[in-house]
């Protein structure tokens, strides 16, 4: 997840002020999300979060994920009404949590919706493979949203889900690849990699569709690999290579996710071996990587305020990988104390990526307002 899109219509829009509501309902969906996980694993929550147990996937994908996607793609065009996007996304991680789980599902679908209907204006305005994939990304949040209200079980839509994150991170770093633009064959090679991700998604529910999914995002991952511009960057300083290391570690477990989906079995039936360690090495691995990766970008050109860069940003990311790997080994070999613990540790890496972003704010306002005192 990267910064959002400039254009001549981003400096009007909803005032930075008007946004943080916004965004806190999307930390309400990762706070609600996060504790009907841990309460899934059995650790005792409090029962607001250990009723919401089987909303872990929708709170955490159309609570956080879309609620933050949405807003970013608001603040990029600059249109009053695609800010009901994450509006109305966070509307239905509320109904979810507090009793109204009949509404929930035509909230999310109403948010992605708004978000599809953004995202084919910057395809308006700019045809190019990357505006695409960010509109077909958008697209599968609410296929996924439509099939579940119609009454598909969580495990029936997450391909639809994945795609949406997974289609949305990787046309936003096309779009970065600009600084190291793709030859024909290289832009070629990535549309047939959508083609194939697509095709497992149409499929998601037949013996072969997790094979074809996999093998999309495996091929992803070699192509982001190989192309972003994250290669050289790592051998910078400060800012530039933490992004750098988070997109490098984030595209290893979109390969290890891709691996699993296509080689364990099983598909994406819960209990199935490659069910609960695939989703996690995509959505928790590769996705939040992105999220860390981003977020001193993210919040200064959506909230307007500055997230200085300090070395503590990698105490979150090895928090983040380290309980990964120890959550896939509890799946793997069936030791349910090793898939808890690692799933608590999940849980505190998010904290301290939100406590040390909340910290790099106010460090940042604090040396905007000393500033001119020292010139």
């Amino acid at each position: 997840m990267s910064r959002p899109s400039t254009s001549p219509a981003s400096a009007s829009g909803l005032p930075p002020a008007w946004r943080v509501p916004l965004l806190v309902l999307g930390f309400f969906g990762l706070l609600f999300g996060t504790g009907a996980g841990l309460a899934r694993l059995g650790w005792s929550m409090p029962e607001t979060a250990a009723s919401a147990a089987a909303l872990h996937g929708p709170l955490m994908i159309c609570g956080f994920f879309g609620v933050v996607i949405a807003l970013e793609r608001a603040v990029a065009i600059g249109r009053y009404w695609a800010y009901l996007g994450p509006l109305l996304a966070g509307v239905g991680s509320v109904a979810a949590v507090f009793g109204a789980m009949a509404l929930a599902p035509w909230f999310y679908l109403a948010g992605g919706l708004v978000l599809l209907a953004a995202s084919l204006d910057v395809y308006r305005r700019q045809r190019a493979l990357f505006t695409f994939t960010l509109a077909l990304g958008a697209a599968c949040w609410p296929i996924g949203v439509a099939l579940w209200a119609l009454g598909a079980d969580v495990h029936q839509v997450v391909a639809w889900w994945l795609g949406f994150l997974i289609l949305t991170i990787a046309g936003e770093r096309l779009e970065l690849s600009r600084f190291l633009p793709p030859s024909r064959f290289a832009r070629t090679t990535f549309a047939l990699v959508l083609a194939i991700i697509v095709a497992g998604m149409l499929g998601a529910n037949r013996p072969w569709g997790a094979t074809v999914f996999g093998a999309g995002l495996l091929a992803l991952a070699a192509w982001l690999l190989k192309q972003d511009i994250a290669r050289r960057t790592v051998r910078n300083k400060g800012l530039t290579r933490f992004i750098a290391v988070c997109l490098l570690s984030g595209y290893a477990w979109l390969a290890a996710g891709g691996a699993i989906l296509t080689w364990a079995g099983g598909g994406f039936a819960p209990g199935a071996p490659a069910y609960g360690a695939a989703m996690h090495a995509l959505a928790l691995g590769f996705v939040f990587s992105m999220v860390f990766g981003h977020a001193a970008i993210i919040f200064p050109a959506v909230l307007r305020v500055a997230v200085p860069y300090h070395p503590s940003f990698y105490v979150p990311l090895a928090l983040l990988h380290g309980s990964l790997l120890v959550r896939m080994a509890g799946e793997a070999t069936g030791l349910l104390a090793w898939t808890q613990a690692g799933g608590l540790l999940n849980a505190v890496a998010l904290a301290a990526f939100i406590a040390s972003t909340a910290s790099a704010v106010v460090r940042g306002a604090r040396d905007r307002r000393t500033s001119p005192q020292r010139g």
